[in-house]
């Protein structure tokens, strides 16, 4: 299952900081996991890591993370390099021959496999598999299932049986990688 993103937003990285440094000043050894977590948590205001987690917007939801910059560009900012290198990954069918190494490769490659997924429809989690199965040859569907909803391109319960595609603009990149790969 795919961990849920939680911002952490700071409004002066300096006082942070300090109080990161203080707090850890009064421990004992190294802090747990938890306990490091409730200090950066109560460092940026929220007091501790659970009302940190409450603060997120449908934490407890599968609802995508809001949309980052990146992925939604104005057409005007088309890389053209990119969308050759992400349209070399792709057969002419739009299958994927292998998995991108570059993070924003990878990207763009989801947007255009979250182009061949079915709109307003269900899905169970062997649907998804199939589905994306016959779109990719390097054999990780369970991979791309994940980045799907890391990326808020799916959505799913919380215990994983229904899948839905998210509608979403596509960026500009995606777009035209996909109109390079189809034609």
């Amino acid at each position: 299952m795919s961990r849920k993103l939680i911002p952490l937003n700071l409004s002066d990285v300096s006082t942070f900081a300090k109080s990161v440094r203080s707090q850890l000043s009064n421990q004992d050894g190294l802090p747990s996991h938890l306990e490091l977590l409730n200090i950066l948590a109560k460092a940026a205001g929220p007091g501790n890591f659970q009302n940190l987690r409450a603060t997120v917007k449908g934490a407890g939801d599968p609802a995508p993370s809001p949309p980052d910059d990146k992925l939604f560009q104005q057409p005007s900012d088309i890389n053209q390099r990119l969308v050759e290198r992400i349209a070399r990954c792709f057969d002419k069918g739009g299958r994927l021959l292998r998995w991108p190494a570059r993070r924003t490769d990878q990207i763009v490659a989801l947007w255009i496999l979250w182009a061949q997924i079915p709109a307003a429809r269900e899905f169970s989690e062997p649907d998804v598999n199939i589905l994306l199965n016959e779109r990719h040859d390097f054999g990780d569907y369970a991979l791309l299932r994940r980045e799907l909803c890391d990326l808020g391109l799916m959505t799913r319960t919380p215990n994983g049986r229904v899948y839905r595609r998210v509608e979403r603009p596509m960026p500009s990149d995606a777009a035209a990688a996909l109109r390079l790969i189809l034609r």
